[in-house]
């Protein structure tokens, strides 16, 4: 698997997927928050299956 996420946009995947995990637990307490598990995989693993299919990078250089 090729790295196709930038560190921002991994960044960012990180704390929206530790947010929305977080509101399974604390807040509304509803079961809609393990999608964030999605956007934590995808920035801890700097892969993003969508962009693949789209053929995008946010990467400053392509890395292999």
């Amino acid at each position: 698997m090729n790295v196709n996420c930038g560190g921002v946009d991994r960044a960012m995947r990180v704390v929206v997927g530790l947010f929305l995990i977080s509101i399974v637990f604390v807040g509304p307490q509803t079961p809609w928050g393990w999608i964030g598990l999605g956007p934590l995989i995808t920035g801890l693993a700097g892969y993003c299956p969508l962009y693949a299919l789209l053929g995008m990078s946010t990467c400053r250089a392509d890395r292999k």
